[in-house]
């Protein structure tokens, strides 16, 4: 009997470490960041969170969980900032949240993310009316208010919009998407195997140009990492006091101009352009385009304003490439990445130092 027992407890156990083998086996590579998550995280859709970023919206809640970050300048220039993460389980209340434009929409596209914002400029309704179209939302597009978003009390209106993880899983079983990412996407070879350093020139410093919040990162040599600052201060995430970080820099170029005399702008994401690519404490010149060409997809609408019309083309929402002056595509460093996009007409303003003393606003001047 005592023999039998032990044979049973044996198998039990065997059978026990199958289990767990099979279940540390179900991970995969995150298109976001290149490390291995679990599946459940790396293959079900994003969210893309617009965040406020002026100084009545500081501290964000949530924003160091996002694995790819875009950052861009609004009207009156002021930045805003929308954070696509996928690791969201564990965050508090997220926020706060602010209105869509067009070209962060792009983004949200191109990673099969779920688009949460609240409000949005006008010209991007045509966007957001799209079929296809994976949005939570507000205001005019407001099915999900009440599901998705509260207004917190220690904030002043319009800065106080917040949401957590548990309201934006309601939202989504309210809308029923579906939160599996495609099959066939899958951007894991966009990562180096191994970790390595450019060859480029030392980037100990690196400033975006922005002048309103003069945005800065400055290089962690024992870490290696950027660590962010911006209104003179480091720029935290009151979700868990850290200071935001990222492994990978990529300032993108775009052509920029106003679709009205309200300011609201048109920066191109589409049609490709210099930029730069840092990582590790040095920065070399690149390229971006699109992996499908207007040319090779098809027309879905025009965005009509009083200054300009942008085409809406299925290859706009393919995925941004991103090329070094040898025409091969650049390998990220396992990690997140922080995209500035910078508008051609400001982009004498950009600073790239190896003197960690150079002042923020150095480039306002320019």
């Amino acid at each position: 009997m005592k023999k039998m027992v032990k044979f049973v407890a044996a198998c039990l156990m065997g059978l026990a470490l199958m289990a767990g083998s099979a279940l540390a086996e179900e991970t995969c590579i995150s298109s976001l960041t290149g490390e291995t998550v679990p599946v459940s995280i790396g293959r079900r859709r994003p969210a893309a969170v617009m965040f406020n970023n002026i100084v009545d919206a500081i501290p964000q809640y949530g924003i160091s969980k996002a694995g790819v970050t875009i950052e861009a300048e609004v009207e009156g220039l002021i930045t805003r900032i929308m954070g696509i993460m996928e690791d969201y389980d564990d965050a508090g209340r997220i926020g706060s949240v602010r209105s869509a434009r067009n070209y962060y929409y792009y983004f949200a596209r191109e990673y099969n993310a779920v688009y949460c914002h609240y409000g949005q400029c006008p010209y991007a309704l045509p966007l957001l009316y799209l079929d296809s179209t994976l949005r939570l939302s507000s205001g005019e597009l407001g099915d999900q208010e009440e599901i998705m978003y509260y207004r917190a009390p220690d904030r002043v209106p319009p800065h106080d919009v917040f949401f957590d993880w548990q309201r934006f899983q309601d939202a989504v079983a309210e809308k029923d998407f579906d939160m599996d990412l495609p099959g066939d996407y899958d951007r894991s070879g966009n990562f180096a195997e191994e970790e390595y350093t450019p060859d480029g020139v030392t980037a100990h410093v690196v400033l975006p140009g922005y002048g309103f919040n003069h945005a800065r990162f400055e290089y962690n040599v024992e870490d290696h990492r950027y660590y962010r600052f911006q209104y003179g201060d480091p720029h935290i995430d009151a979700d868990n006091g850290q200071q935001l970080s990222c492994k990978n820099i990529i300032l993108q170029y775009c052509d920029s101009q106003p679709f009205d005399d309200n300011g609201y702008l048109w920066t191109d994401v589409t049609t490709g352009g210099p930029g730069k690519f840092i990582t590790n404490g040095k920065a070399i010149d690149i390229t971006w385009k699109k992996s499908v060409s207007k040319e090779d997809s098809t027309f879905i609408v025009d965005i009509n304003t009083p200054n300009v019309t942008v085409p809406l083309y299925t290859g706009d929402f393919s995925e941004t490439m991103y090329y070094d002056m040898n025409g091969d595509p650049i390998k990220l460093n396992r990690g997140n990445t922080w995209i500035c996009l910078i508008r051609n007409s400001a982009a004498d303003k950009v600073v790239i130092s190896d003197d960690y003393s150079i002042p923020s606003d150095i480039s306002d001047g320019y």
